[in-house]
């Protein structure tokens, strides 16, 4: 057989695709690779650490990446920004059940985030942008504290801001009003930065956009400035001294419940101590004693030897005590504060409301039983909701209840200021997250609280940190960590109400149809677009 060749020209010839120059790629990975950083950067401007104001440059980060993209692309970095925000803020849900639950709640926390950045992404062409992404980012965090299992306000960047110079803000509209602040300088910052970088190459920008962006940054400081009147730490209704009692817990971890009589014992003996320094003259004789949540998980109305000690405590200290207890009433389980009379004993009781999803109870137990039987046996039976606000009056004092995981809850700690409280107690008990950031994430909110209320709020802790708060938001004391100890302070007691308990929803509502009317003109403004181009 003969084969004749034939030639081939050059030009028919497949050459292989060349790789992609190194800076394509970079450019490509450079905006993830930066929504995820601003994300980190914003992880880090939270307690424990008192760098509040690296909120700004992450929120400029986050306005960079989604300037002029498609909503798609928004929502991609948006949940990379999410990520790199919730997965180190939250790692203290996985300290002792694992990673399973920690990484399960960052993603489906992060997806609201993701939301908010295919919305930031869709006003990034609007006139007046930092204003529409801002509340845009607000109304996501509502519909973070709403849902689901009746939400988780975690990580709302009111509570990244107890040492900023933003706080005061929060006493003129509450948390949603000094995180739309926070968010609005960060976003007006990039602006103010990208027509700096503008103005240098081309020697003009359009006036109004230098306006809006020069005011994004100087509004939420000129408001902060305006507000600082309305923080104040003097009594109004005279003072009250006050003692915080952290009795401290056999062991950290989800099995410190296992030594329920040793955690009362704990605290009865503290209480104890606190009365034999105050027989000696060395500590002023408290008004009343406030314990922290689950110091008793013995029922005292079921058991006569807790009773025995909780009475001996009262007796002992001649003072009123809230006991945090776990009690069974008409087949309900109760997350209680109880208020133990030293002559009459128990007087007044509070149930907790806010309680926590997979703590207190366990939402979907049959489907999480089916991909982990331990899971549901850390919850075996679930706790009941409380219905009334907490508020103890003690000796002509109102004392407002937010017992833990409510402090995170605009509406569980304002309807007790607004139910008479004259000072706010937040009785925790951290155990369960041995020395994790989440107990000082928790503390944070609490001095954001008293501000927001110009109330002082105590903080009673099984472990700690343990603190008394004035109402400008400054600690006075606190504990250590996993130590017994005492507080004992005069505190000022206040009856006037800040705009932001006056107000109460209206701001977080108002900012919601700012984020609803941006959204919309933008997404009619992309339909009229499209139609143009198809005539």
């Amino acid at each position: 057989m003969t084969v004749t060749a034939t030639s081939v020209d050059e030009s028919d010839q497949v050459e292989p695709l060349a790789p992609a120059p190194r800076r394509v790629w970079l450019a490509r990975l450079l905006p993830a690779l930066t929504a995820a950083l601003s994300g980190v950067l914003l992880y880090v401007s939270f307690p424990p650490r008192t760098l509040w104001w690296l909120a700004l440059p992450a929120f400029a980060g986050f306005g960079w990446v989604l300037r002029d993209r498609s909503w798609k692309a928004g929502l991609g970095l948006g949940y990379l920004f999410g990520l790199g925000f919730l997965l180190p803020l939250l790692v203290w849900t996985g300290v002792e059940v694992g990673p399973g639950p920690w990484i399960a709640l960052v993603v489906i926390e992060a997806v609201f985030v993701a939301l908010v950045g295919a919305g930031v992404a869709a006003v990034s062409r609007l006139p007046g942008r930092p204003v529409w992404a801002a509340a845009l980012w607000i109304a996501g965090e509502a519909a973070r504290a709403r849902a689901p299992f009746s939400g988780f306000p975690w990580g709302k960047i009111a509570f990244g801001q107890a040492d900023g110079v933003f706080l005061p803000l929060v006493a003129a509209g509450g948390t949603p009003v000094l995180g739309f602040a926070v968010v609005l300088c960060g976003f007006g910052l990039y602006e103010v930065i990208r027509l700096a970088v503008d103005l240098r190459r081309t020697r003009a920008v359009q006036r109004s956009a230098a306006a809006v962006a020069l005011l994004s940054v100087a509004v939420p400081v000129a408001g902060a400035l305006a507000a600082r009147p309305l923080v104040s730490d003097k009594a109004e209704n005279g003072t009250v001294t006050v003692a915080v009692i952290q009795g401290n817990v056999p062991r950290a971890g989800l099995d410190f419940n296992s030594q329920r009589r040793a955690v009362l014992d704990y605290h009865a003996r503290e209480t104890e101590r606190l009365a034999a320094e105050v027989k000696a003259g060395k500590v002023a004789r408290p008004d009343f004693v406030l314990w922290p949540e689950n110091s008793s998980d013995i029922d005292p109305f079921a058991n006569a030897d807790a009773r025995t000690v909780i009475d001996s405590a009262a007796k002992a200290i001649g003072a009123p005590i809230s006991v945090g207890g776990v009690v069974e009433r008409d087949g309900r389980l109760l997350n209680e504060q109880i208020l133990w009379d030293p002559v009459k004993g128990p007087l007044q009781t509070y149930d907790k409301r806010q309680i926590q999803p997979f703590g207190e109870y366990l939402p979907l137990r049959s489907m999480i039983g089916a991909i982990n039987s331990e899971w549901t046996s850390m919850v075996r039976q679930d706790f009941s909701r409380g219905s009334t606000p907490g508020v103890f009056s003690i000796g002509g004092t109102k004392v407002g209840l937010a017992t833990c995981y409510e402090a995170a809850f605009d509406w569980a700690v304002r309807d007790t200021v607004t139910d008479g409280a004259q000072m706010i107690s937040v009785p925790s008990n951290n155990a369960t997250f041995d020395r994790s950031e989440m107990t000082y994430q928790q503390l944070a909110m609490s001095r954001v609280r008293a501000v927001e209320h110009s109330r002082t709020v105590t903080v009673p802790v099984t472990s700690g940190v343990s603190a008394i708060i004035m109402p400008d938001g400054t600690i006075t004391q606190k504990t250590g960590m996993f130590v017994a100890d005492s507080l004992v302070q005069e505190v000022p007691l206040r009856s006037s109400e800040t705009p932001a308990t006056k107000l109460g929803i209206l701001p977080e509502i108002a900012l919601v149809l700012i984020a609803a009317g941006g959204l919309g003109w933008a997404i009619g403004a992309g339909v009229r677009g499209r139609r143009a181009g198809d005539v």
